[in-house]
């Protein structure tokens, strides 16, 4: 069922958990890929202000482990690679933030971390040691991530050939470093509930959600697509003082402390 927040995005919760997750209003992950054109700054402006208007906490988590192997394994120069990676990571972390401090004074608690920040965190640790061990043990788990890999560089593959085995491995890390969040991100950041939202259907979404036994996303964590409605483009918002909404990149115990 399709649940209308605003004037600009419409909401399409998994199952029907997934709807009462959403409305407990607890936490949203917005998960960014670095190169994904869809997150532009007046992007992230917009799903700002949805995000919190709806939800007590907020975090913008960017991907920012693998990229380099990525951009390798499709043709680019180790050399290359590396300094490709780097620009699309600063990039997509810049675009955050500024989308973030236009989107005017916050409702709720807004984050903005990179992936690799927490590979320190036990939890994190475990999940995605879990993850790891789907792969290698659990078919239609890996089916999922194989089709996964192909739905988002399936353009990357010149015509005619098909994805090779290295390029799938380095495809499986990079999901892998990703995936412990659309498990268990209340575990992750400590919070009572979780909605990950992400404007289409991820092709293991099934897998994490709808099926009987494997590796499942917890009770209390949630997956909802969230989409500009039909017609609705990203517009600018004019900016209040920075030191009013700046977004926080430490987290609530380093602030209270502070």
């Amino acid at each position: 069922m399709t649940i209308t927040a605003d004037a600009s995005f419409e909401v399409l919760p998994f199952t029907r958990t997934c709807r009462h997750i959403w409305e407990d209003g607890d936490h949203v992950l917005i998960g960014v890929s670095p190169g994904n054109s869809y997150f532009s700054s007046e992007r992230i402006t917009s799903l700002a202000q949805w995000a919190t208007t709806r939800f007590a906490q907020v975090d913008f988590v960017y991907a920012d482990l693998h990229v380099d192997r990525m951009f390798a394994a499709f043709g680019y120069t180790r050399e290359h690679a590396e300094k490709r990676a780097t620009k699309e990571i600063k990039a997509v972390r810049r675009r955050i933030l500024k989308g973030v401090e236009e989107s005017g004074p916050p409702q709720a608690e807004i984050r903005v971390r990179a992936l690799s920040e927490f590979q320190s965190n036990p939890v994190y640790q475990l999940l995605h040691r879990r993850v790891l061990h789907f792969l290698e043990t659990d078919t239609e788990f890996r089916k999922g991530c194989e089709e996964m890999a192909l739905h988002f560089v399936g353009s990357k593959l010149p015509e005619g050939e098909s994805i090779t085995d290295d390029q799938l491995q380095v495809c499986f890390d990079y999901m892998a470093a990703e995936l412990p969040f659309f498990v268990d991100t209340p575990s992750i950041l400590d919070v009572p509930s979780s909605v990950a939202a992400y404007h289409v259907k991820m092709p293991l979404t099934d897998v994490l959600f709808a099926r009987g036994g494997g590796l499942r996303a917890t009770r209390n964590q949630a997956y909802a697509v969230v989409r500009p409605e039909a017609g609705q483009t990203p517009r600018p918002v004019p900016a209040a003082p920075a030191e009013n909404h700046a977004p926080t990149e430490r987290n609530v115990d380093e602030r209270r402390a502070a």
